[in-house]
């Protein structure tokens, strides 16, 4: 299946259902056809054709679903850029993909077309029109960036038939119809704003808030204004709305029906807390740029604190004998743009995903994510996984976030370290004390530091290789 199959569902068929708020501007889907159609027409007179790659760095707007939704329209593989990103990034990502053109909201110095956002406003001139261009499922539909922590990102090529049976089966998995009200917070630039949320309002036909950002001083009235049912977040936005006095977490938790958490851990903690506020339990879900979603808490059923859940219909999952998860399934990305070895490399011999992250799988079949491979602490010959300590670190009252690091040791090859940050003052002496207490030996820090804030991505995932030195 194409994108357009799936997005035709709602672009044509609910064509005068009001489909999308922002600000004080409403569009139905008909209107939103119409935009992308103008839009389309205007890329292919700036000279653009099908199979080239079209860069956007560009915040949350309309005009980036008209652009996007052109693009599938056209044929014409989409990059979504960072917002964050600086020049020297930009420009690695800009030499990598190879992009006919880019669309930005600041002036760079680059050597393909620079257009800026205005441009997207889908001009009266041009035809309402839909281009004569058919694209099959195996076509590339975009190319990701990875986040580029263990060193230069990577293009993941992400198929028209990745990207709609990842949205097809979350519309099942969890419940998602055009009665739903969806409000959407995350950057577009991300698969879990693109993949995730925007094609499933699409393919579902609901009614979606597209917010600039997530405010968390303004949460409760964007939440109580547009009185969603369905909202995607990352654990930090989930940690802030905390914050939410209590009648208006349960004003807001009353008119909810399913909020889900990704691209980071989510603590228990902060689950157990929400539960207490909100009166809803956070659907926690695994996912990666090469994969989009893999497993997932169940709609119906136990949502297991600490745990990602089961396996996403569709999804095989195994783990090898080290632990680490390894997936097969329609949603498995087509390769790296240009990276033939890595590409191989990201493979095994049976044609399953290596994923770098490992786990352990419960007996009723629940995955609990353990660490990525290169994040594992080897001291003394023992592995400790520093999401066993962080969880820990982040039950204790006065520990508002945890990371925990390896650092090298004469002796041990590596012990662990942990960065914290506090709600109220405590010795870290004190909490190294706790830990040695509930915790093997092995696995005690044996440096703390405190912080005032964690280095974050733009998804709220912490930078461990940006945390200062000890």
């Amino acid at each position: 299946m194409n994108l357009l199959e799936l997005f035709d569902r709602s672009l044509l068929g609910r064509s005068d259902t009001e489909a999308l708020d922002f600000g004080d501007l409403t569009l139905t889907f008909g209107e939103i056809e119409t935009r992308s159609n103008r839009l389309a027409q205007l890329l292919l007179q700036l000279g653009l054709k099908t199979g080239d790659h079209l860069c956007a760095i560009l915040p949350n707007l309309p005009q980036v679903i008209d652009l996007f939704i052109a693009c599938m329209k056209l044929g014409i593989v989409y990059v979504p850029i960072n917002t964050m990103y600086k020049e020297r990034e930009v420009r690695q990502i800009l030499n990598d993909a190879e992009p006919a053109g880019v669309f930005s909201a600041t002036s760079m110095n680059a050597e393909v077309p620079v257009w800026p956002p205005f441009l997207l406003s889908a001009p009266e001139q041009f035809a309402d029109e839909r281009p004569p261009v058919v694209v099959n499922s195996d076509t590339p539909a975009a190319i990701v960036y990875t986040s580029g922590t263990t060193g230069r990102s990577k293009g993941a090529i992400l198929t028209h038939n990745n990207l709609a049976a990842n949205a097809l089966t979350l519309l099942d998995a969890w419940r998602i119809t055009d009665a739903d009200r969806f409000l959407l917070a995350l950057p577009l630039f991300h698969v879990h704003g693109l993949g995730n949320g925007l094609h499933c309002w699409l393919a579902s036909g609901c009614r979606m808030s597209l917010l600039p950002r997530f405010e968390h001083q303004t949460a409760a009235k964007t939440f109580l204004d547009f009185r969603p049912t369905l909202f995607f977040g990352v654990p930090t936005m989930y940690t802030r709305m905390l914050d939410i006095d209590e009648a208006q977490a349960r004003e807001i938790g009353a008119a909810m029906r399913l909020f889900v958490s990704g691209s980071a851990p989510l603590s228990a903690s902060v689950l157990e807390r929400f539960r207490e506020r909100f009166n809803h339990t956070i659907l926690e879900r695994y996912g990666m740029t090469e994969t989009l979603m893999n497993i997932s808490n169940p709609y119906d059923g136990e949502r297991r604190p600490g745990s990602v859940g089961v396996p996403l219909p569709g999804v095989s999952v195994k783990l090898a004998d080290d632990g680490e998860v390894l997936i097969k399934g329609a949603n498995v990305f087509a390769g790296y743009w240009q990276r033939e070895e890595e590409t191989r490399a990201a493979f095994d011999e049976d044609g399953w995903f290596r994923t770098g992250d490992l786990a352990q799988r419960s007996e009723d079949g629940y995955y609990t994510l353990l660490a990525r491979k290169s994040d594992v602490i080897i001291s003394g010959g023992f592995n400790i996984y520093p999401r066993e300590i962080e969880d820990f670190l982040q039950e204790q009252p006065e520990v508002a976030e945890a990371a925990v690091v390896g650092v090298p040791d004469e002796v041990r090859g590596e012990v662990p370290a942990a960065y914290v940050v506090l709600n109220t003052e405590i010795d870290t002496a004190v909490l190294e004390e706790r830990c040695r207490a509930a915790l093997a030996s092995f696995k005690a820090p044996r440096w703390f530091m405190v912080v005032k804030e964690m280095p974050r991505n733009a998804m709220g995932k912490i930078q461990k290789q940006l945390l200062p030195p000890l």
